[in-house]
């Protein structure tokens, strides 16, 4: 009986099938799944596949495996690999690993203190596409490389020898090293100004100075511009080849050296690994599944399906792979490539970068300053760490406070008699209630709570610190910058309050301008103009910003082509703030004016027209019926709507993100696209972004005490 029982339990064990986690689409998603096929013919185990966004991969896993509810294993690039490690969310794998099998490098990008994590599966880093029929022959080096250049460009027509996303630093990582620069010091701290930065920057500026590269290059852009064949190379990763028309014949070359310096341009190598979750209940099992996705047969379908480059050294001796251009030339562009460190100083280095290759492409710094540029804002953006405080003067505030809260709704003599026997119905009118005060206290009152708490604290690495109230005394006390900088929480919320004051003037102005043209009743076709003007309202808000973005391109943009129409010059939108923050402002001012054309419509339509007759008669001009009659009675209407307007238009998180970006260097960010930067591109602050939310609440608290007694005025004159 107990044999037979234990049987059924392993069998119960055997049927639950190993979870694995990915971020793959398309081709590299298609060999995978024929991969995790084979491993399941071969031993026998399910293998359940689940495909989850790229952007939200990395906190979908630190959220879920702590707590058991993870992947058994993940697929997921090298770099997080420390973090995850300090986490205790990914186990070594030594003990199986045959390091034999794998290229040196990719074994090294998977070691965090001695010990080997993940099974490396692929390797990615950048080369220069050429298309053949404009460059047989790729340039050896830097000196070959401009002079190529200058005949393939032309700027009358808008081709260009070379494109590449010019202002991300993962594509600038390749210039930087072949002038000999280096990104960390030997005690593995970010280094920015030096002297081979500086050159790099103005290599590339000069480039885009001449313009044979384009600015402001986007991926789609970049892309296009190749297979129109308005690009005659394009720096980019094996993943571009999935891009690139068929009709436009290719070859990739490892990158040229600099002739300045004799150093051959190298790139970042990445690697994508097979990572056994550290709280995986089948820890052998798991092991065996991610070792097999990482050899064999399955690199093959990688390699020749997914168009990887695979880390097995074996799977270069059969014959599908060996015939792929593709992946030789890339296994020859990672052979110099330079492993990007899994530290956390690498996650910090992104921002700083931007800031300074930005800031020299868009012309608001010289290179030689860039540098410095950087290093002034790597120091602000990360802190060192406040020191802990203790946790009880805080619990015992908290529960003082409920107790008095307590003590008001439940405290003080009661009347006579139960409240059921006063209120009978009280209980039918808590089941229509009690939905809607469910949905509140889950969506609302708990995530809001959880805030507060953690704004309480520092978090570095996974790792939770009570700090107290010293986040809020770092932002209010603009601790690590001036006052005057993007990052500081006065800047950005005069920033904000400029934002939401302009946007929300002019939604009512032009808002109630076209009303009182669509309330004339001499204007023909009524219903055809209100659908068209809704339509900007209609359309969802990140599909306009990113047509607006699309607009604002300096080369390519079609308002800079109209300015170039009239004879006038074309502006670079994203290189100084009035010019950014007018983009963002046209915009969402597009968007905007709909809502209050509908509501002051609406209002329009209530005002009797006897009021209107009566004033003609009294001799009253059309200026003095609007003044003395049409705003005193919209009032009612539209004060409402401009508080709603003013609070969404104080978050308006995706026209800022999508549009400016925030540029120039974070200066047209608004206070909730700054707490998103501090959550989730440096380094994790969460409890500082947390307390950044806290105080948006507190501003829009005190905005509401500001206008309900407005609002309290007009509701009394609407009666």
């Amino acid at each position: 009986m107990t044999g037979l029982l234990l049987a059924v339990l392993a069998l119960g064990v055997h049927a639950e099938p190993l979870k694995l986690w990915h971020a793959y689409r398309g081709g590299e998603e298609a060999s995978l799944e024929k991969s995790v096929a084979l491993f399941e013919r071969e031993s026998g185990l399910k293998v359940e596949l689940l495909a989850l966004p790229y952007d939200a991969f990395g906190s979908k896993l630190q959220a879920a495996i702590p707590h058991g509810a993870g992947p058994d294993v993940f697929i997921f690039n090298h770099e997080r690999v420390r973090q995850f490690a300090r986490m205790g969310i990914v186990a070594a794998v030594d003990e199986r690993l045959k390091r034999e099998e794998y290229f040196p490098n990719t074994l090294s990008a998977l070691e965090v203190d001695g010990k080997t994590y993940g099974f490396p599966m692929s390797l990615k880093c950048l080369a220069l596409y050429a298309n053949t029929a404009l460059v047989p022959k790729a340039p050896k080096d830097t000196a070959e490389l401009r002079a190529l250049l200058s005949k393939l460009s032309s700027a009358s027509e808008n081709r260009f020898g070379l494109a590449y996303e010019s202002g991300d630093f993962y594509f600038h990582a390749p210039f930087l090293f072949g002038f000999g620069g280096e990104l960390f010091d030997a005690a593995g701290r970010a280094v920015f100004d030096t002297a081979a930065m500086a050159k790099s920057l103005a290599f590339v500026l000069g480039l885009q100075q001449e313009r044979r590269i384009p600015s402001e290059a986007s991926g789609a852009l970049v892309k296009a511009l190749f297979n129109e064949g308005r690009a005659a190379m394009v720096i980019s990763g094996p993943w571009f080849a999935g891009e690139i028309a068929p009709s436009v014949r290719y070859a990739v070359h490892p990158f040229p050296k600099v002739s300045e310096s004799g150093l051959p341009m190298r790139p970042f190598l990445g690697v994508e690994a097979a990572l056994v979750s550290a709280k995986s209940e089948r820890p052998e099992q798991a092991a065996k599944l991610a070792r097999v996705l990482s050899l064999g047969e399955a690199a093959v379908l990688r390699a020749t399906l997914g168009g990887q480059v695979p880390a097995n050294v074996s799977a270069y001796d059969d014959a599908r792979v060996k015939k792929d251009p593709l992946v030789g030339a890339f296994k020859a562009a990672a052979a110099t490539a330079t492993p990007m460190p899994n530290t956390l100083e690498m996650a910090r280095v992104w921002e700083p970068m931007k800031l300074a290759l930005r800031g020299v492409l868009q012309g608001g710094v010289s290179p030689e300053k860039a540098g410095a540029l950087a290093d002034r804002r790597y120091r602000a953006l990360y802190r060192e760490k406040p020191s802990a405080a203790s946790p009880w003067p805080y619990a015992v505030l908290l529960l003082a406070g409920l107790a008095f809260g307590l003590y008001r709704v439940f405290g003080g003599p009661k009347p006579a008699g139960s409240f059921w026997r006063r209120h009978p119905e009280a209980g039918r009118a808590y089941a229509y209630v009690a939905p809607a005060a469910a949905g509140i206290l889950v969506l609302v009152l708990l995530p809001f709570a959880f805030g507060m708490g953690i704004s309480l604290y520092h978090h570095e690495g996974g790792v939770y610190t009570f700090v107290g109230l010293a986040n809020f005394v770092d932002i209010l006390a603009s601790r690590g910058y001036r006052l005057a900088e993007p990052l500081s929480f006065y800047f950005t919320l005069a920033v904000t309050l400029l934002w939401a004051f302009s946007n929300v003037a002019l939604h009512v102005l032009i808002g109630l301008s076209l009303a009182l043209l669509l309330k004339d009743p001499l204007l023909r076709m009524k219903g055809f103009y209100r659908v068209l003007l809704i339509i900007p309202w209609a359309i969802p808000n990140y599909i306009t910003a990113l047509i607006w973005r699309g607009m604002f391109h300096r080369q390519f943009g079609a308002i800079n082509g109209l300015l170039q129409a009239l004879g006038l010059e074309p502006v670079s939108w994203f290189t100084r703030f009035s010019t950014a923050f007018a983009a963002n402002l046209a915009t969402n001012t597009w968007l905007g004016f709909p809502f209050m054309m509908v509501v002051s419509l609406g209002a329009l339509q209530s005002i009797p027209g006897e009021l209107y007759e009566a004033a003609e008669v009294d001799g009253a001009s059309s200026w003095q019926q609007f003044r003395r009659i049409t705003l005193p009675l919209l009032k009612p209407a539209l004060l409402p709507a401009v508080i709603l307007g003013s609070v969404w238009t104080f978050n308006m998180f995706n026209i800022i993100y999508l549009v400016s970006g925030g540029e120039p260097g974070g200066a047209t960010d608004i206070l909730v696209s700054e707490a998103y930067r501090w959550a989730f591109q440096r380094n994790e602050q969460y409890g500082f972004a947390a307390a950044y939310s806290v105080l948006i609440f507190a501003t829009l608290l005190a905005w509401s005490a500001l206008t309900k007694r407005a609002s309290a005025g007009a509701e009394e004159a609407l009666r």
